[in-house]
């Protein structure tokens, strides 16, 4: 499919004119960063895999229930999605001490938390993405109570599902972060999933070893990242084994398509 006009460009992803009025083609690069962009690299192969991973379990999500931008995959780097407008909040479930919570509140890391935790943070790059409470969500009118309360419910009802669906493959989901969008439809407006959802969003630990198959690994200089994702694929079913996400992985590097 030939490119359409871009219209947003962030670490990970670019956003180009969609087909059809209402629709956006999302674009997965290679690209990394960690540390509010300090750390940057370029990782062949990533934005096919996130692209794939993100493909499944949104249209998983879809299936039971789960409102998202979500409509079909084009491509191995690209996929088609409703046009929505951010609210300029991440939301973050966290099941178990790790990152920045755990640095934050001197836990170790690892630590089981006694009940998911919610968090929000304002999406502003410049400031690194404060942790913001509640009270400053409704002051600044960055979202209604009513959308809180619909991003909460929502994320704990993705937390559910995707901690079993990682039990399933012998993954541990100890945290992720989820963006959610408004769909206006006609005079209607539905607090909606949007984004991702990938190693690139979650802290995924090998449930057996606790090895590290997300982000982290990046951030931590642990090496093997690409190879991580394609694990996560490979366990998910989206590709046979290892040698046939190599392949796919392979073909798509430094080919847009």
């Amino acid at each position: 499919m030939a490119k359409r006009r871009k219209i947003y460009e962030g670490k990970a992803k670019i956003l180009y004119e969609g087909p059809e009025p209402g629709t956006i083609i999302q674009y997965f690069k290679d690209d990394a960063t960690a540390f509010n962009n300090q750390k940057q690299a370029v990782l062949d192969g990533k934005g096919v895999l996130n692209n794939r991973i993100s493909e499944f379990i949104m249209t998983q999500l879809n299936a039971v229930g789960l409102p998202t931008h979500f409509l079909r995959r084009l491509n191995m780097r690209e996929q088609l999605v409703r046009e929505v407008e951010i609210i300029p909040l991440e939301v973050i479930c966290r099941n178990v001490a790790a990152g920045s919570m755990a640095k934050r509140l001197g836990m170790e890391e690892g630590a089981q938390l006694p009940r998911s935790i919610i968090e929000f943070c304002y999406k502003k790059d410049e400031l690194g993405d404060p942790l913001v409470p509640e009270e400053y969500i409704t002051a600044f009118n960055w979202a209604s109570n009513q959308e809180i309360d619909d991003m909460v419910a929502m994320t704990l009802r993705v937390n559910d599902f995707l901690t079993g669906l990682f039990a399933g493959v012998g993954i541990k989901l100890i945290d992720f972060k989820v963006e959610y969008g408004r769909l206006y439809e006609g005079e209607m407006v539905r607090t909606v999933l949007a984004d991702e959802i990938s190693p690139d969003s979650c802290r995924l630990w090998d449930a057996a070893t606790g090895e590290k198959m997300d982000k982290d690994r990046f951030r931590r200089d642990l090496g093997g990242v690409t190879e991580a994702y394609r694990e996560v694929a490979r366990r998910l079913g989206i590709f046979r084994d290892e040698q046939a996400g190599a392949e796919i992985v392979a073909l798509e590097t430094g080919g847009g398509k």
